[in-house]
């Protein structure tokens, strides 16, 4: 199993998200964790419920600080993903083992401006972009390719246009 943490700053909407679809796509291989810099304290109330009304399990999900996955007895990382800018730019613990790291970032939905639709539909696209990236994560060849090429495949993840993730239904 491969231990993977997504980082935000507040650790309520898209590292939250990301940890959700990971467990879903990546179970049996991979153990999905999220934490931010400065974390809420909370989950956002419209990713809970996007994630609730696609039938993921949300019970567990909580917003935590990065530094519980740089404690002892933390799961040794093998992948950290920041998933916004503010995280990216941040200096990070030290983590346990020598994960590999990439930036995925993405608008924050959180950060929508308008009405409860238009922020509904700024979770279903950060939602969306997220689930596209996690699932070529997923599918790729990981024990076939050497630390450089990985390394260069995460970040080319990453930096999928956000127009790719729209043809990727939610």
């Amino acid at each position: 199993m491969k231990h993977v943490l997504f980082l935000c700053t507040g650790n309520s909407a898209r590292s939250i998200l990301a940890e959700a679809i990971l467990g879903r796509l990546g179970a049996g291989r991979f153990v999905a964790h999220s934490a931010g810099s400065q974390p809420k304290g909370a989950v956002h109330p419209l990713a809970r419920d996007l994630l609730a009304s696609l039938d993921y399990p949300v019970a567990g999900l909580r917003s935590k600080a990065w530094d519980e996955f740089a404690a002892p007895g933390a799961p040794e990382l093998d992948f950290v993903f920041t998933v916004c800018d503010n995280a990216a730019g941040e200096v990070c613990p030290v983590w346990p083992g020598q994960p590999m790291t990439a930036h995925w970032g993405i608008p924050d939905p959180a950060a929508a401006e308008g009405t409860e639709v238009e922020r509904r539909l700024a979770f279903a696209e950060a939602y969306r972009m997220l689930h596209q990236r996690i699932d070529i994560f997923v599918n790729l060849p990981l024990a076939s390719l050497d630390r450089m090429s990985l390394s260069r495949r995460l970040a080319e993840i990453g930096n999928l246009p956000a127009s790719a993730a729209r043809s990727e239904p939610a």
